[in-house]
């Protein structure tokens, strides 16, 4: 890498013309979003990206360009969420209203390619009490990060060797469709319930590292059902779309929590897949855990959505009925602990 300074003027080195293409997007649209975003004019010229502007400006495009080119060449493509993103980490106010800076410490990935913080308050707050409780539950439309935070989260308590080993757990509950009419064997029918966390785990891992330690069992990504029995010693377990499981799922798989364990339980209480009349066991635990000390729970709501700007939107237009607003009970973007006094206990919760 080759980066030369002036007071209002740096410039960044390439590999070559494709790079150039890739960096600045079809018809310059990424480029001209920077522009936009940092208020900086961007040129290229001999293999070099040439930013001028002022001081403030060029440093945080520079950054930006830098991150885009690692991604660049580790991906082969970017696409426009990409340059919000990097763009938004280094403190870019972005037209969907994200906030301009991360709202929270940055998670240690040990990559200097990539770098993954909290964008949302609520985000930052989920974090944080992942960091601080043995077990989180956290709920929330989909798109505000609520695996993703976990997934990251528990590779960086991986890396500091706070932990031994992550295993990334999701119920095989199907939303329409037929399992059995899927091919393959039971692995391949299993694939795509699991597929979102491999999804994840592979944008914080490299692929050849991310097998390496799944053949070691450092990493596990199991179906729900496989749990029963097992005790987990010095692990950090996450249970995704928890919001499919039964209470009697939810108290087998939080009762595998061994010492020195770490537990995130996460879902999404509009996407409920269970036949009618079956208690969801995340509904049931957010209640019947709300006099527990040292267990937090988090909600998260459409204003922590980071995908794309029309996610938002769509769920705010799912939660309309007949021109009034739907209240999810556990999707409010607040947080709540288990020693919260304004929590409630739900008369229902103990009767299923």
């Amino acid at each position: 890498m080759s980066v030369q300074s002036a007071m209002n003027e740096a410039t960044l080195s390439t590999a070559g013309p494709n790079e150039v293409l890739t960096l600045f997007g079809p018809r310059d649209q990424h480029v001209r979003k920077l522009r936009r975003l940092f208020g900086v004019d961007i040129t290229h010229r001999a293999g070099k990206i040439r930013v001028a502007g002022e001081e403030t400006g060029v440093g945080a495009a520079i950054r930006t360009l830098e991150k885009l080119r690692l991604l660049c060449r580790k991906n082969g493509s970017l696409s426009l969420g990409d340059i919000e993103t990097a763009a938004a980490e280094e403190g870019a106010e972005i037209e969907n209203g994200r906030p301009p800076t991360p709202s929270g410490e940055a998670i240690n990935l040990q990559n200097a390619g990539r770098k993954i913080a909290p964008r949302t308050p609520g985000q930052a707050r989920y974090v944080e009490a992942i960091r601080k409780h043995d077990l989180t539950i956290a709920t929330g439309p989909a798109g505000c990060g609520k695996t993703y935070l976990a997934v990251a989260t528990a590779v960086e308590a991986l890396r500091n060797e706070s932990i031994k080993k992550i295993v990334l757990v999701r119920p095989a509950v199907e939303a329409g469709e037929s399992l059995g009419f899927l091919p393959g064997d039971l692995r391949a029918k299993l694939n795509p319930y699991l597929r979102p966390l491999l999804d994840a785990l592979g944008e914080m891992v490299d692929f050849d590292q991310a097998r390496a330690l799944m053949e070691h069992d450092v990493i596990e990504i199991v179906p729900l059902a496989y749990m029963r029995g097992r005790t987990l010693n010095d692990a950090f377990i996450i249970l995704d779309e928890a919001q499919n499981t039964t209470v009697a799922q939810m108290k087998m798989f939080l009762t595998r929590m061994g010492e020195r364990s770490k537990m995130v339980v996460s879902g999404d209480a509009t996407q409920l897949d269970l036949p009618r009349g079956v208690r969801s066991g995340l509904h049931d635990a957010v209640y019947r855990f709300s006099s527990i000390q040292g267990i937090a729970q988090i909600r998260l709501g459409a204003a922590d959505i980071v995908r794309h700007r029309l996610v938002q939107q769509i769920v705010a237009a799912y939660e309309q009925k007949d021109g009034e607003t739907v209240v999810d009970e556990v999707s409010s973007s607040t947080e709540f602990n288990s020693d919260d006094e304004a929590n409630s206990n739900d008369p229902g919760a103990a009767s299923e």
